[in-house]
């Protein structure tokens, strides 16, 4: 029998596409479970599908893995690195969703991976990369290390920090996973390729230690929320640690470790469905066909996937995988950083202090005013710095052509926006999701705009505590994509 060599051990090739086929499978399960029940808080109490539906509802966490998988397999010479998968957001992906968004205006702009993940992103510590890791561990299985390499060029593209270091853990951890059953030698080797100050691998320990000390999945998920929780649900080390959560509480079962990771709320889906996988990589006859019938094996991707032709099942796309592990033959990565700076993406808008929020009825003049430079849309500005109770900031942003347009200012503490001279939107508290698509209704605004320049004045009131954290985007109307030279005068291409 042909065997497929491996830095542990030998894996049979029957056993090799077993584990990569109970790899998806699992994840259409816990992705499926999970979906409908994404941001809510939790604690939940799933036993099963809820609805039970009639086959694996589309995702993300597997949409993009079909991308790239595609894409590579394409190839004439097959390679993992980042330019090649930023071309691939490009060519093939229209999600307008949290880093996807940012990271794609990025990439419009010219910025080049790792900057395009780095550069003006709210999200870098997000869950979009974390949940792509299975192709890398299938890809290079019971090679830990070279899975996290791949993972790495993989993340850079849309995050930075964590938003990185999570997909290296769980691609290490999966990948690990295909000659490797000890739950203590798992965490072991895939925490190794984490960087000591990791915000994930220190979820992961304390998780570790504190489920090791009660038992109680509960009690450590209440724990993992008050020690690495945030407001924004798809934080990526308090998900993490739901996962491997799920996969400790869960003995071996798993139907168990998908709800329990469900449960514990946030980012439902990707937490159900990366254990899922992981659960059919260790172990591929054990998901219950229960879990399966309601499915079957068809492969449905969203339709913010364009442009390619995929495998219409999961065993079509597990074919192409271990068809992509062969040409690849375990070749690294070999793409150095890019020397670049976002200095030239930064604009100058104008700025003033006041003493008191202005009235809504008409803008707020700011021809006394100063010039102030912005890095970028996300700003941070320590309260320290702050001369006045109110920051007043105008921004001009340039249209391309007329249409519905989306604006956003998206800020914790009182705000208020006028675009135009018009009292657009205001809020007295919110939080912070600067996400064109998802952002608060009192923060953001839908409205027909005509093409050429528009102004956007912003009152934002000084924090009591900490940075101020302020976020403003303009993008396309119906698909929230952002428009990516907005603030920087139009596109030179017009």
């Amino acid at each position: 029998m042909q065997t497929l060599q491996t830095t542990s051990t030998s894996l049979s090739k029957s056993g090799y596409r077993e584990r990569v086929m109970a790899c998806w499978l699992g994840k259409a399960v816990g992705g499926t479970l999970g979906m409908p029940f994404e941001g809510h808080d939790g604690p939940l109490d799933l036993t099963f599908y809820r609805p039970v539906p009639t086959t694996m509802l589309p995702n993300d966490d597997l949409d993009l893995q079909v991308v790239w998988g595609c894409v590579l397999d394409q190839m004439a010479v097959p390679r993992v690195d980042r330019h090649v998968l930023a071309k691939a957001w490009l060519d093939h992906v229209e999600f307008p969703w949290d880093e996807y968004g940012v990271a794609v205006r990025n990439l419009k702009l010219g910025i080049k991976p790792p900057l395009s993940g780095a550069y003006d992103n709210y999200f870098i510590n997000a869950m979009g990369a974390p949940i792509r890791s299975e192709i890398w561990a299938c890809l290079a299985p019971g090679n830990p290390e070279l899975a996290a390499a791949y993972a790495y060029e993989d993340a850079c593209v849309d995050h930075a920090d964590d938003g990185i270091w999570a997909e290296v853990f769980l691609a290490a951890l999966e990948s690990a996973a295909f000659v490797e059953t000890d739950t203590d030698v798992l965490l072991d080797r895939s925490l190794a390729v984490l960087p000591a100050d990791s915000k994930t691998r220190l979820a992961v320990e304390d998780t570790r230690r504190w489920f090791a000390k009660s038992g109680d999945w509960k009690a450590v998920r209440n724990q993992i929320v008050e020690f690495h929780g945030s407001d924004n649900f798809t934080y990526a080390p308090m998900n993490i640690a739901f996962t491997v959560l799920g996969w400790l509480a869960s003995h071996g079962d798993f139907s168990e470790a998908i709800c329990i990771a469900v449960n514990c709320g946030k980012d439902t889906d990707c937490t159900g469905a990366t254990v899922g996988s992981l659960m059919g990589i260790l172990d591929p006859n054990c998901i219950p066909q229960r879990w399966l019938d309601p499915i079957g094996s068809s492969l449905v991707l969203s339709p913010g996937i364009v442009g390619l032709h995929a495998p219409s099942s999961l065993d079509g796309f597990t074919d192409l995988i271990l068809r992509l592990a062969d040409r690849l033959s375990g070749e690294a990565p070999k793409v150095p950083d890019e020397d670049q700076s976002a200095e030239r993406f930064g604009f100058d808008v104008i700025a003033k202090f006041v003493s008191e929020m202005p009235a809504t009825i008409a803008a707020p003049s700011l021809d006394d005013g100063k010039p102030m430079h912005l890095p970028g849309c996300y700003v941070r500005m320590p309260a320290s710095e702050w001369t006045g109770e109110v920051l007043l900031l105008r921004y001009e942003f340039t249209l391309d052509k007329a249409g519905s347009t989306r604006v956003m200012v998206n800020t914790r503490g009182e705000m208020a926006a006028w675009i135009d001279g018009k009292f657009a939107f205001g809020a007295s508290a919110s939080p912070m999701v600067p996400s064109l698509h998802r952002a608060p209704k009192d923060q953001m605004i839908v409205l027909n705009l005509e093409a050429g320049r528009h102004e956007l004045i912003a009152a934002i009131r000084r924090p009591t505590t900490g940075d101020a954290e302020l976020v403003t985007g303009v993008g396309d109307g119906p698909t929230a994509i952002w428009h990516p030279w907005a603030f920087l005068g139009g596109s030179p291409a017009k």
